[in-house]
């Protein structure tokens, strides 16, 4: 009993705290008991704490925020990438009459974005870009294709001689032909049937002044007994471009082009080119 007094009475011994301004007034002392010092210590720790913690969770609480919004917009703008890619093979397969090589995209539901999964969606999104990059590599190998091979006429003639044997106009002899012979003015103007790289641009003895392009894919054309030529060796050319005047020279009977087409090193009957669009 006699020590609880004690504390008791330890508890609120006063204390005097001493303010003593800058100024020239005078100090203010203020008595406080020791419980009421203890007690404001106590609870500026708590308060203390209690700021800190707020303080660490504002700015995790932030740093979630930030990561939820990137996390969004990543989301969103994956959903629109899914519908462009679904809707360029829907395009493919309608335009080519290519089917896809993958059915996932038969799974998800666009109108849906709130059923959609990010790893499915990832992994939607590659089987997409894998069909539709397949169909685009086929498409650009056809159309490179389709570049290289000849079509149409170089000029604007009639078939004066066919491919095949026939009786020399000059020589007299049976001998193959092995292109065709168009009938035209002298001087039209040539015109390549392909794009392709001017190979051969000038005189031979028989054929006049001949320009040779070769196409890829095996194609070359060559265009013989012209007047002029009007391109140079390794000059690249495009279908419709102008080769050369046309003329009679080298062996021949008169004005015309005598046009040729080969193919991995073997002539081919022009007449089936001459009729593609």
């Amino acid at each position: 009993m006699h020590r609880t007094r004690m504390f008791l009475k330890r508890l609120f011994t006063p204390v005097t705290i001493l303010l003593v301004p800058h100024g020239r007034t005078r100090p203010v002392s203020v008595r406080v008991p020791v419980v009421a010092v203890a007690a404001s210590v106590c609870l500026f720790l708590i308060g203390t704490v209690f700021v800190v913690s707020v303080s660490v969770r504002a700015v995790e609480y932030r740093r979630m925020e930030e990561r939820l919004s990137l996390v969004s917009a990543q989301f969103l703008e994956m959903e629109e990438t899914m519908l462009s890619l679904k809707q360029a093979e829907k395009d493919f397969r309608k335009l080519f009459s290519l089917k896809s090589k993958s059915a996932v995209l038969q799974s998800a539901d666009p109108g849906d974005a709130g059923s959609l999964d990010m790893e499915v969606l990832r992994e939607q999104i590659e089987a997409a870009m894998q069909s539709v990059s397949e169909i685009r590599g086929y498409i650009a190998e056809q159309k490179d294709i389709h570049l290289a091979t000849p079509i149409g006429w170089p000029v604007a003639g009639t078939i004066s001689s066919s491919y095949g044997y026939r009786n020399h106009p000059v020589y007299g002899e049976r001998k193959f032909h092995t292109g065709v012979d168009l009938s035209v003015p002298s001087g039209s103007t040539v015109k390549a049937t392909a794009d392709g790289i001017v190979s051969f641009a000038g005189w031979t003895e028989n054929s006049g002044i001949v320009v040779v392009a070769e196409h890829g894919h095996g194609f070359s054309t060559a265009y013989a007994h012209n007047r002029k030529a009007l391109v140079r060796v390794g000059q690249s050319i495009a279908r419709g471009d102008a080769i050369a005047m046309s003329g009679s020279t080298g062996v021949s009977t008169g004005p015309h082009v005598h046009y040729e087409i080969w193919r991995n090193g073997r002539h081919m009957n022009p007449a089936g080119f001459l009729a593609r669009r």
